[in-house]
């Protein structure tokens, strides 16, 4: 079982990180977090990498489900989506796959609220 949902596009970097989150949106997803991986590495260490960005995407009605069922599901809350450039002026955008981070969780009632997040989340990366 892979971890991720990803899609490549032909849109420069910040354009895919606008459109993501506006998909995300539409989605019932909002951005809670915004880190720019490319901008830490370089300001933290010094180092050059390429254009990254984590989004913490966070579906209220879900994220309330989840922590009512598992009071430390906090942990793997929100959901993170990347906007990665690969070159070859391309971009991928990725987003967990919640049924993979929640088999580590026994609790079973997680199981439909994973699904349902990841048929929302695979379908924001198919729009996108």
């Amino acid at each position: 079982m892979t971890y991720h949902f990803s899609k490549k596009v032909n849109l420069s970097f910040e354009d895919a990180i606008t459109r993501t989150t506006e998909v995300l949106a539409k989605n019932g997803f909002g951005v809670l977090s915004k880190i720019d991986i490319k901008g830490t590495l370089k300001k933290k260490l010094d180092v050059d990498f390429r254009p990254y960005t984590i989004l913490g995407a966070c579906n209220p009605g879900f994220a309330h489900q989840a922590l009512q069922a598992e009071p430390h599901i906090g942990t793997m809350l929100p959901c993170n989506v990347i906007v990665q450039d690969i070159g070859h002026e391309q971009v991928e955008i990725s987003a967990v796959d919640p049924m993979a981070s929640m088999q580590a969780v026994e609790n079973e009632s997680l199981g439909d609220i994973a699904g349902a997040v990841q048929g929302l989340l695979k379908k924001v990366i198919a729009d996108i």
